[in-house]
């Protein structure tokens, strides 16, 4: 079975995109970077051939028609919380490597879900850290937990150290720190570290 990466997406519409970083910047600027930041993710994604890449989009009725780009496979995340829509993923992968990334990490390239991949050589499952406690991408190999997402305090400053608690007593690699740019600290954050 071939390695997957499926990028999570929201169907980029005015006021539903990126709501933290809205109250900062505004619906219009927050749309308009939640648009470039997919747009060059599916592009760098799409372009390395070492893996599959499916879009996996929110709302579900979101997953057909003419508002994502052509040629590209995509599922609809389904229903219930990022616990189980992840879930969901592994679950219909459970004999491959999988990865799952967000469609919010603009430094994010294609060598970062090659690594992780390729970490799944020697590790069970792989991190991409951010700087908030979170992450940006999780892969795993076929010898998963059961419930990898259990318990997990999401959007918060715990989300990583939460998760790798169900991963105890199994290998994890991990990957460069990225920021995830949910608020206009962390967009001003990144512009002031493009410009040193």
């Amino acid at each position: 079975m071939r390695d997957t990466v499926y990028l999570f997406a929201r169907l980029p519409q005015l006021g539903t995109v990126k709501r933290r970083l809205a109250r900062d910047i505004g619906d219009r600027a927050a749309l308009r970077f939640y648009r470039a930041t997919l747009a060059k993710t599916l592009r760098v994604l799409r372009a390395d051939r070492r893996y599959k890449t499916v879009l996996a989009v929110t709302p579900d009725t979101a997953s057909g028609g003419t508002m994502w780009p052509r040629g590209i496979p995509r599922i609809a995340q389904g229903s219930g919380t990022l616990e189980h829509r992840m879930g969901r993923i592994f679950k219909r992968n459970r004999g491959g490597r999988v990865a799952i990334v967000g469609s919010d990490i603009p430094d994010l390239c294609a060598n970062d879900v090659a690594r992780a991949f390729k970490l799944l050589g020697r590790a069970q499952a792989c991190f991409g850290p951010a700087r908030d406690g979170g992450y940006w991408l999780v892969a795993m190999s076929p010898r998963r937990p059961a419930t990898p997402f259990a318990n997990v305090r999401w959007s918060s400053e715990w989300a990583r150290a939460d998760t790798l608690v169900n991963f105890n007593g199994r290998s994890v690699a991990l990957l460069r720190e990225l920021s995830d740019i949910d608020t206009g600290a962390d967009l001003r954050e990144r512009k002031a570290r493009q410009s040193r």
